[in-house]
């Protein structure tokens, strides 16, 4: 039986889906081949704890960079995600913080685990594009943004505390459940498209670090499941937010950098784990925000504070990162 194919557009957005793929994204890349774009975590406050603060120095350095979008790594709005599509936080935390000219681009975001305590397929739902045409949430996909390729993948599902010990908190599955089938085809799908793609920069995107020296440290069923496609399939970066800092953290053994990014309001000062700092070339914790530029030799990764200050650049050139493990 042929495959089946599903394409459409929502409000000039193109998507592609084959049945048993991850949806995937058309997003053009600057016209001399360049890309630039910013990533920001865990910020949905309605401004406070130096959201608004972050916001302002994004649209500044985003016109600076002349970005081609925004991704955000989760934990999109506090405490327990969104009600439903008619939620008035979603234009409080988003539309009315994010108002800088060069921060009208497309924003390309995944869940957090805060989100899916509320109504997770809120976030997912075409309806929010009516109110705020920038925003575009899915669990997992692919931004093919020429030159390179951004995974996006759901990883709130993959950490067994949630289903375990979820405390007083309640979580919304729909869509994920039952769990194991999820997680095994969600794998296969993220290696499959790896292993497929000849974009020059690999990059994927998560709410949960692999690898962190922050609040949550290193979240080890990514660790065992995740980690080893990244390194078989050559991945760049892994970007993610949960733990609220900034970081730079280089694997020991494959050319993957594991930038955190999810400092976007309320930081956890002084809240350092002493454990597993091997590879470690930054940790910030304060608020903040990251810069990717890529061209087709070289990137250039810039942390931010909220003053628009640089607090840690890494630049690297592709045939560095694969020939210095």
């Amino acid at each position: 039986m042929a495959p089946w194919f599903m394409v459409g557009i929502i409000c000039g957005l193109c998507f592609v889906c084959v049945s048993g793929e991850l949806q995937r994204l058309e997003q053009p890349a600057k016209g001399d081949g360049s890309l630039s774009f910013l990533v920001v975590g865990d910020w949905g406050r309605r401004g406070s704890f130096n959201q608004s603060r972050v916001a302002f120095q994004m649209g500044k350095i985003g016109e600076k960079l002349d970005i081609d979008f925004v991704v955000s790594t989760g934990d999109n709005f506090y405490d327990n995600g969104l009600s439903s599509e008619h939620d008035t936080a979603f234009e409080e935390s988003f539309t009315d913080v994010y108002t800088a000219k060069s921060l009208q681009k497309q924003w390309y975001s995944v869940l957090g685990n805060h989100d899916y305590r509320g109504d997770a397929e809120a976030q997912l739902s075409p309806l929010l594009r009516n109110i705020d045409s920038r925003w575009l949430c899915l669990r997992s996909f692919i931004v093919n943004a020429e030159l390179a390729e951004i995974i996006f993948v759901d990883t709130t599902p993959f950490v067994n505390t949630y289903f375990l010990d979820p405390e007083e908190h309640t979580y919304d599955w729909r869509g994920v459940t039952p769990r194991k089938p999820y997680i095994i085809n969600l794998l296969k799908d993220v290696d499959s498209a790896l292993r497929k793609s000849t974009a020059t920069w690999k990059i994927v995107v998560g709410h949960h670090a692999i690898r962190s020296v922050g609040h949550h440290g290193d979240t080890q069923e990514l660790v065992s499941h995740l980690l080893p496609i990244l390194k078989a399939n050559n991945v760049d970066f892994y970007m993610n937010g949960h733990d609220h800092c900034l970081e730079h953290i280089s694997d020991t053994d494959s050319p993957v950098q594991f930038l955190t990014s999810g400092a976007g309001s309320k930081a956890w000062r002084g809240d350092v784990k002493q454990l597993n700092r091997e590879g470690l070339s930054f940790f910030y914790d304060g608020q903040g925000f990251m810069s990717v530029q890529l061209t087709q030799s070289d990137a250039e990764i810039v942390f931010y504070d909220i003053y628009g200050n640089i607090l840690h650049r890494l630049n690297a050139s592709k045939q560095f990162l694969h020939s210095s493990i």
